[in-house]
């Protein structure tokens, strides 16, 4: 098991309210599931991080390609493996 650092740069931004839900949804889900560390946007408003928790960079990449705000393109993905 290991931990995978998701940035999320904020793309569209008058979308985020739009699916802001969904993708709080979403990471309950994760989170009920063992699969989120901890999560939390960026004070400055350029986006968010969430570090999941899986056992293979494929793993964390489907995980976080799932979030909704990254499916509808409110938010771009960068994702790296965290070492802690």
């Amino acid at each position: 098991m290991a931990y995978f650092a998701a940035i999320l740069h904020m793309e569209k931004p008058e979308l985020n309210q739009t699916y802001r839900q969904d993708h709080l949804s979403y990471l309950e889900k994760l989170e009920s599931q063992g699969k989120l560390f901890k999560k939390g946007p960026f004070v400055d408003g350029s986006g968010g991080m969430v570090i999941y928790i899986a056992d293979t960079l494929d793993e964390a990449q489907q995980l976080a390609e799932q979030d909704p705000y990254v499916e509808k393109g409110v938010r771009k993905l960068e994702l790296h493996e965290w070492g802690i």
